[in-house]
């Protein structure tokens, strides 16, 4: 299989959406495009060294049987999860953390959401231009908003992280930036597990969770949108609306 016009678009538009949707969002400060489009290459760096380093780690992990619960969650969480977490919260933190830019809750989501997109994108490339059109249809609306719901979790709480490390609190900035890592690594593990377990019973589960995923998903974004203008990062940056 390789990507012809109609396949790259099917690979790359269902991001390209997310992130202009989440972007539109952004009411207090428009992040610069520039911005943006750095983070989305940071993440997409990352997706390729995910690559490398699941490759290696694999190595050392214990064998089952694909389909079993044990492989599923074995996959899921010690190799998918917890490695692409980690090299997208590293995208994210070394492209944006100094960015003067970075001075609002919902810049984080933004942020967060850009590394994701960048991360899934390239993985979708990689993927249709495998499996072809049948996975694009699928991923565009099951894999590809998934790492936007995981870059969602990572950019509300890094935020927080940087709002706490500007005041000066370590505890809470410690406390958040592990947030910012562990609750994607939930919502992208169970995801991998009702995918790895290749049952209908867990493709039925796979797909419920996804749509509670894209209820929580808008809803959290409308509220943290709506209520940016109180969460300026500086005394000065509070904006009455």
């Amino acid at each position: 299989m390789y990507l012809n016009n109609q396949l790259t678009a099917l690979a790359i538009i269902p991001g390209l959406m997310i992130l202009t949707y989440v972007y539109t969002k952004d009411k207090v400060e428009k992040e610069p495009i520039s911005m943006i489009i750095k983070v989305v290459i940071f993440g997409a760096i990352s997706c390729i060294i995910a690559g490398f380093v699941e490759t290696f780690v694999a190595q050392f992990l214990p064998w089952y049987p694909e389909g079993s619960l044990e492989y599923a969650l074995v996959n899921a969480f010690l190799l998918a999860a917890f490695w692409e977490e980690i090299l997208k919260y590293l995208a994210l933190r070394i492209a944006t953390w100094n960015c003067k830019h970075f001075n609002y809750r919902f810049d984080g989501v933004v942020y967060g959401v850009s590394a994701a997109i960048g991360f899934a994108v390239l993985e979708n490339i990689l993927y249709v231009a495998q499996y072809g059109m049948s996975t694009a249809i699928v991923r565009a609306f099951t894999a590809v908003p998934l790492h936007a719901f995981c870059g969602l979790a990572m950019g509300t709480f890094y935020s927080y992280s940087k709002k706490n490390a500007i005041l000066g609190n370590r505890a809470k900035t410690n406390q958040y930036t592990l947030l910012a890592l562990v609750v994607p690594m939930m919502i992208h593990g169970v995801y991998n597990t009702f995918a790895f377990l290749r049952s209908n019973a867990a493709a039925y589960a796979l797909l419920v969770f996804v749509a509670i995923m894209y209820v929580i998903a808008i809803k959290t974004i409308r509220n943290l949108s709506k209520a940016d203008h109180k969460e300026g990062f500086y005394p000065n940056s509070g904006i009455n609306l």
